[in-house]
């Protein structure tokens, strides 16, 4: 927004004193109003340690309704529609139960994964562990998840009443993300099939949260199991371009891996 010269605001609960920040805190009801004030879009993206969706965003999306936005953009996830006990799923409902304003988003599996959940491993174990066996995997770059947000928030008419699944351009093994890592970093990276209690006792080791841990074991679980492989054309006929590939986020992202 910032780069094509709009006007935005984001909702905060911390660092508020950053260039169009807005206190804002989905737990508060009472910074709902103040946070949405004379806003026509609202880009909405559910904070992963609120799980009572219907408590939560839901009231916020009727505040923004009643303040006049027009057009919501939610960031789900793949399979929500069908996954009831998914946070993501009482947040569709009611926007659909609502106006017809509201574009739905459901990426699949992030490729920034690499760059954040497995970080650590790979700089410094020269490897990938996660318990994902030979699943395939339709890695989304989100930079590309971004540019069909946009392009929904500036042109509702067009994306108004849409739930669109985001995928990268291929499905790859993580035998395959491995080699792609060598070859760009120069350097061995594996990839190591973790049992579900070997990767259960590897994320304990590192000292995450029980809740992150279980969260995570049953995502790759699923992985295991083929519900990342699905690729949909979505964001090349979206956007009017390919989708960005694997290779090319790691290419772009190389630094954070180097040893």
């Amino acid at each position: 927004m910032r780069q094509r010269g709009l006007a935005y605001r984001i909702g905060v609960r911390t660092g508020r004193d950053q260039l169009h920040a807005a206190p804002f805190d989905v737990l508060k009801p009472e910074t709902f109003e103040s946070a949405i004030a004379d806003c026509k879009a609202l880009f909405l993206l559910r904070p992963p340690a609120v799980a009572n969706t219907k408590a939560t965003l839901n009231p916020f999306i009727d505040v923004a309704r009643k303040a006049g936005v027009k057009q919501i953009v939610f960031i789900s996830v793949a399979g929500a529609a069908d996954q009831p006990w998914v946070p993501h799923h009482a947040v569709e409902q009611h926007l659909k139960a609502g106006p017809l304003g509201w574009t739905i988003l459901r990426p699949g599996f992030f490729a920034q994964n690499l760059g954040a959940a497995y970080r650590d491993d790979i700089v410094q174990n020269h490897r990938i562990y996660v318990p994902a066996a030979q699943g395939r995997v339709a890695f989304i770059d989100t930079r590309d998840i971004a540019a069909v947000a946009v392009a929904a928030l500036l042109d509702p008419a067009t994306h108004a009443g849409q739930s669109y699944t985001l995928t990268g351009p291929e499905a790859v093994t993580f035998d395959q993300v491995a080699t792609l890592l060598s070859a760009e970093l120069g350097r061995p990276i594996r990839y190591e099939a973790a049992s579900l209690l070997g990767y259960v006792r590897h994320l304990r080791r590192r000292g995450l949260p029980w809740m992150q841990i279980l969260v995570q074991t049953i995502l790759h679980r699923g992985l295991r199991m083929g519900e990342a492989e699905a690729v949909t054309n979505t964001v090349p006929t979206l956007l009017g371009r390919p989708a960005c590939s694997l290779a090319e986020y790691i290419h772009d992202h190389r630094e954070l891996w180097a040893a």
